[in-house]
């Protein structure tokens, strides 16, 4: 497989834990606390999350990915790394629509790099 691929990809796998827990952590770990508390602590987190994802999209478009693929590949990363956050750190219950969405996701890779890989 292409290294650039797997660089990137474990880099938005990364950059996608800090933000999953930027955007959702909160709602478990700081619920009693203000707002504009667990804001700031949600930047704080995000900063981390950027210090990866801006090298990861740039290394994957200068290393021949287009803009879509990146995309795309964020989005699947995004749900492969909520699921098991959902589940594990937030004690939600199983749905089958993750799954018909993750199918989802799935044709949307096939498009954007059908013939270009």
């Amino acid at each position: 497989m292409n290294p650039v691929l797997l660089k990137t990809l474990g880099l938005l796998v990364l950059s996608n834990c800090f933000m999953t827990y930027a955007w959702y952590g909160h709602l478990k770990t700081l619920r009693t606390a203000p707002i504009i508390f667990a804001v700031f602590i949600s930047w704080g987190i995000a900063f981390f999350e950027y210090l990866v994802m801006v090298p990861a999209n740039r290394l994957g478009y200068t290393g021949g990915l287009e803009l879509g693929q990146l995309k795309i590949m964020q989005e699947v990363v995004t749900l492969c790394v909520f699921v098991p956050f959902a589940f594990i750190f937030m004690g939600e219950k199983w749905r089958w629509d993750y799954l018909w969405a993750f199918f989802c996701l799935v044709g949307a890779v096939y498009f954007v790099f059908r013939g270009k890989m």
